[in-house]
């Protein structure tokens, strides 16, 4: 199969149009369905995404209902999962493979810790095909990853099985604002030749430096260190997530719930 070839310049140019987009266009505060056959493509796109040992360890959990969608929007603190066109949670998903081994006539084995090695990698590249797929159609879409936020509760409102965890959710619409050109860290500290390059702390400077203008709210100037020290640093909002994730992971019996040694 030949595939259209685009140059460097289209393929850059196509991934610097990406945007994290909240705010979606609406029918008076509705959501505005994607039309059938870009709904069922950008679906196709996240089932073509590569899976270890063919298990596409994930799922997607469409959120049609709106009060199933304004209950999530809450338990996430994420209010455009209510008005977006589209909005799935997507799951590490190692129920399914169990089951068909069960109903082959097998045994599953016990492989928790690669349950999320594997689980959240799938789940992750099928949710970027997805949205690819979607910004492709013309479409801007977000990450969730406040699923954490209200993770128990999500778990029951969405009445997931044993084996399947939230990893995050997706929202899909057409854009309602102008968001702004994000940076990334310079490419020397997260492209490496041959072995791991730790950068010096000059290095780590510059990258914070090059990278402040992500951190910057209105005409307050941005601080990248400070903003990740909200999330990661003593007392910031993934310690205070950990013990939930802990909890809901031994509950969902995915992943290894605590720091034992493996055995």
């Amino acid at each position: 199969m030949t595939r259209p070839v685009q140059s460097p310049e289209q393929v850059r140019a196509f991934f610097d149009a990406h945007r994290t987009v909240r705010q979606y266009v609406t029918a008076d505060g509705q959501p505005i369905p994607l039309p059938p056959e870009h709904l069922d493509v950008i679906l196709h796109a996240a089932q073509r995404a590569p899976t270890d040992a063919t298990a596409q360890l994930y799922s997607f959990v469409r959120l049609t209902d709106p009060a199933v969608r304004a209950r999530v929007a809450e338990l996430t603190t994420n209010a455009h999962v209510a008005t977006a066109s589209e909005a799935f949670v997507v799951c590490a998903d190692v129920h399914r493979v169990r089951r068909v081994l069960e109903v082959a006539g097998y045994a599953p084995g016990e492989w928790p810790a690669i349950a999320v090695h594997f689980g959240i990698g799938d789940a992750v590249m099928a949710g970027t095909n997805l949205l690819t797929a979607a910004e492709m159609l013309g479409y801007q879409g977000c990450w969730i990853g406040g699923v954490l936020n209200g993770l128990p509760g999500i778990v029951e409102l969405l009445a997931l099985p044993e084996g399947v965890l939230p990893f995050a959710a997706i929202t899909i619409g057409r854009p309602a604002e102008d968001t702004p050109y994000r940076p990334r860290v310079p490419r020397p500290l997260v492209v490496h030749t041959d072995t791991y390059h730790v950068g010096t702390d000059d290095e780590i400077r510059e990258a914070t430096e090059v990278m402040n203008p992500i951190a910057a709210r209105g005409d307050r100037p941005g601080d990248w260190a400070r903003l990740l020290n909200a999330y990661f640093g003593a007392g910031g909002g993934m310690e205070k997530r950990e013990p939930v994730l802990r909890e809901v992971m031994a509950a969902q019996s995915v992943g290894w719930p605590d720091r034992s040694p493996v055995t």
